[in-house]
């Protein structure tokens, strides 16, 4: 029986990446897990990935997925998401808002007067707002029962020069969010967290050839690393005394003992970035 055996999980943005991960961890902790992202079939994208694959990885873990096809900046969808959870499961425990767009500007190198004005709609639109609005409709059924965990997949990005303009803001208003959120649950037991991962090698950045100007990915993490810091964190019974913090993933992996799946601890959150440079 897994540490997570009977309770219910949401992730969004699960269909690849860091949410994908994250999904796969908490479903072999034996978490129900609901699977939710844009991409349900495999081909139905330019990248590799989907909900489907999410799910069958998590049944080959052992765990229980529930594939659900849901747009972050689609309210209506959102909304049945967590109405059909309600109504399947009767609760819900942990909730990891990891959906995001990166569009291919914001690691461009190009200054933000010299790309889209979408590019904020992307960042803060989808991964802001996003999470925002899933929190809110977890919120209601975590404050009912009385306990619970959301997590917020952020970034070093909150705090220093990151990639483009957008991005910062994004990934600071989330930490904003997971502050000012963490101070209304607390009362009412439910705990509110930012993880900041390191350099993550997704798909994406497989796509790309790990060739992403100025970064290294001999070290990267996997994105599962982050699925086992949310992991930790469902499982400590003394997880609210974090409530309200940005916690590095490497941090928790030397407080908790966990290690990546190669068995290797990654250096931890991305810092000195390449900056912003006319083309």
């Amino acid at each position: 029986m897994g540490a997570l055996e009977g309770r219910v999980a949401v992730v969004s943005g699960a269909s690849r990446g860091i949410g994908k991960g994250c999904a796969l961890e908490l479903g072999a902790a034996g978490a129900r897990v609901y699977v939710s992202g844009r991409t349900l079939r495999a081909g139905d994208a330019r990248l590799p990935g989907s909900l489907e694959e999410t799910c069958e990885g998590i049944r080959e873990l052992g765990g229980q997925a529930c594939p659900v096809r849901c747009d972050q900046r689609d309210d209506e969808a959102v909304a049945a998401l967590f109405a059909r959870v309600e109504r399947e499961a009767g609760r819900l425990d942990v909730l990891v808002n990891a959906a995001f767009t990166i569009p291919a500007e914001l690691t461009s190198g190009r200054p933000f007067w010299e790309t889209p004005l979408s590019n904020w709609d992307d960042m803060v639109g989808v991964g802001t707002r996003g999470a925002y609005a899933a929190s809110a409709h977890a919120a209601r059924a975590m404050v009912r029962q009385g306990s619970g965990l959301v997590v917020n997949v952020s970034s070093s990005g909150a705090a220093e020069y990151a990639w483009h303009v957008a991005y910062g803001v994004g990934k600071a208003a989330l930490d904003r969010f997971t502050a000012d959120a963490a101070r209304e649950l607390r009362a009412h037991g439910v705990a509110v967290v930012s993880l900041w991962p390191g350099l993550v090698l997704t798909e994406r950045n497989e796509s790309a050839g790990r060739s992403i100007p100025g970064l290294d990915f001999s070290r990267a993490e996997s994105p599962r690393f982050t699925g086992r810091a949310v992991v930790a964190l469902a499982c400590d019974p003394a997880a609210i005394e974090r409530t309200g913090r940005a916690l590095r993933c490497r941090d928790l992996a030397l407080e908790y003992g966990f290690r990546d799946v190669d068995g290797s601890l990654p250096p931890g959150p991305l810092h000195d970035r390449p900056g912003a440079a006319r083309p």
